[in-house]
Order: C-alpha cells, then structure tokens, then sequence
C-alpha cells in the first residue's frame, strides 16, 4: 500500500510516499480502505515540528472509506461499511488502522468526500457554537477567516441557530464565499475591530471565533461586550505571545478559552452525537460543505503549500 511518512520535521517535502504491506488490526480495531482524506492545519503544524508527534510518523487526522477489516471484538462495525473518523492521526495511507469507537458510519445522504471534508472541521465547528459558547437567536457573533473550511462551516451553524454573524476575510474575492455561507455583515482584517464596535453601536459581540492567532487576538478581544467570550481555536498565522491576564478584566471580566476538538469528543458518545448532527444537516441541505480542491495522495506536499498560503476557499482534500 501506499503511505506518507515523515522521518524529520521540516518543509512540505519531508514528506515522502513509502510502500508497505497493508497493516492488521488488533482486537477492537478497524481496517478502513481510504478514498478521501481530510487535509488541516494540524497536519502542517505536526509535520514542520510546532508540534510534535515521536518520528517516523504519517499525518492526516481525519479520512472517510470502507471497512475491509474489523479486529477480534468489534461488533459495532462490519466489512462493507461506509465510515468515516477524525482525530486519530495517520490518515495519509491507502488503508489505516481506527479504533472501532472512534468511526462513524455514513449514510447514503453524505458520499465519503464530503465525509472527509466534515469530520474534523464540521465536529469542530459545531462544538464551538454548540457548547463552548452556546449561540442563541439573540447571539451576535464574530468569526474570522468565515470563507475558510471550518469559518464557514460555523457561520452556517452559527446562522442555523439564529443568530447574527459578524464576519472576516483576508481578500476582497472572499467576501462574497463569506455571504453565501450566511454571514450578515462582511470585512477584511484591515480595522475589524472599529468595524465591529460600529455595527454594534459601540457595544461589542457576545463571541469571537479566532482560528487566525496571532494577528487578530489582540484586535478580537476589543470587539467583546463585557463578559463577552474570547474563543481562540487555531492559528494560522501563528501562536499568541504570553500576556497579562489582568487585561481580561481591564476590558470588560472577558472570557478566554483554547479548546481543541479532543476534549469535546472525549467519549464514543460525543463523536456519534456530533456526526449525526453534521450528516442530518448535509443531508437535509442545511449544511454546505465547499472542497476547494482535490489531490491525489502523492502530492501531499502541494495540499500543504495550498491550504498554508490561506488562498484556498473550502476543504483540501487528498484521493487514493
């Protein structure tokens, strides 16, 4: 089979195709025949050595396929089935090795691309409005890099619970992806904040979602009401520096959370509960999920460059 190791940290090219016979799973693990893999920032993060997985080791943390092999003890899973996991690395491969409890199967609504493209960013994005901060319809709301994967895919969850969506994006070809998603009201990074306190009548949003980091955090938490919730889950354009927890109450008792996308499918319960929400709404066309590009396997190192230039408009997704 064919799988993408990394032996050492570094650029896109650390990357290389290997061959190898397909792995067996050990009792309560699944076999899965990839066809799609999700591509995301973590993927970048791990491979360039922010973060560090023990080397060898192949990235990808989410893909969708078909089961071919299920381990002693797995009764909840069959050969044949469409499934579909997030957050268990190792995806970039023909065939991997899934906990049982960590699948999902995928109804004939969904076809296995769009599962792929869902999983991570789709799970991570309806944590975020479901219970890091609970939207309501009276909710006003601000998300950055909303024409992004997971930025429009919570504006539109955002917008399903009613509430009014604030909105960034870095170039004025965005703007329109970003209103087709739902959002109210649209602008580029240059000045958000002033933006916000006006169409807020100086008031400020209940939330901000910042998947951006370091260029935005300063500026997101001026656009908070008193009380209002910092939720900062990714950055893109790199870590946030150390600062003075003093100024959370200097600009209003805010709140300040970094929740990752684990601690919210903590139980096999979680992750059903989340996929199904996902599936229900991509099936009842509630749900858009936008692929801005397919790759084949081997240029794994073309979808990094692509989804870290942050010029892609939807899901970076790799065929096998």
């Amino acid at each position: 089979m064919k799988i993408i190791r990394v032996h050492d940290y570094g650029e896109p090219e650390v990357m290389r195709v290997e061959h190898m016979g397909p792995p067996e799973p050990a009792a309560g693990m699944v076999r899965v025949k990839v066809e799609a893999i999700g591509v995301n920032f973590i993927d970048i993060y791990q491979r360039s050595g922010q973060y560090r997985p023990a080397l060898p080791f192949t990235p990808g943390q989410e893909a969708a396929g078909v089961v071919d092999m299920v381990g002693a003890g797995v009764t909840t899973i069959k050969i044949g089935d469409r499934v579909a996991y997030s957050f268990t690395i190792g995806a970039y491969a023909e065939y991997t090795i899934v906990p049982a409890d960590k699948l999902v199967i995928v109804p004939d609504t969904v076809d296995l691309q769009t599962a792929a493209a869902v999983m991570l960013q789709g799970m991570t994005a309806h944590y975020l409005i479901t219970d890091t901060y609970q939207v309501k319809p009276e909710s006003t709301v601000l998300i950055h890099a909303a024409a992004g994967g997971t930025g429009s895919l919570v504006v539109q969850m955002a917008k399903l619970r009613g509430a009014r969506v604030l909105a960034t994006v870095s170039t004025g070809a965005k703007i329109e992806l970003a209103h087709a998603a739902g959002a109210d009201e649209v602008f580029l990074y240059e000045d958000f904040d002033i933006e916000v306190k006006r169409l807020t009548n100086g008031h400020g949003v209940d939330v901000v979602y910042d998947s951006v980091g370091k260029d935005t955090f300063d500026r997101s938490l001026n656009c908070l009401r008193p009380r209002g919730y910092m939720v900062l889950f990714g950055q893109s354009s790199g870590a946030v520096p150390p600062f003075d927890i003093q100024l959370l109450n200097s600009k209003g008792s805010l709140f300040l959370t970094r929740p990752s996308l684990g601690s919210y499918t903590a139980t096999p319960d979680e992750v059903q509960y989340r996929a199904a929400a996902l599936f229900a709404w991509i099936g009842s066309g509630q749900l858009k999920v936008r692929v801005d590009r397919t790759l084949p396997l081997e240029q794994a190192a073309e979808a990094h460059r692509a989804l870290a230039s942050r010029q892609t408009t939807g899901k970076v997704l790799l065929t096998v």
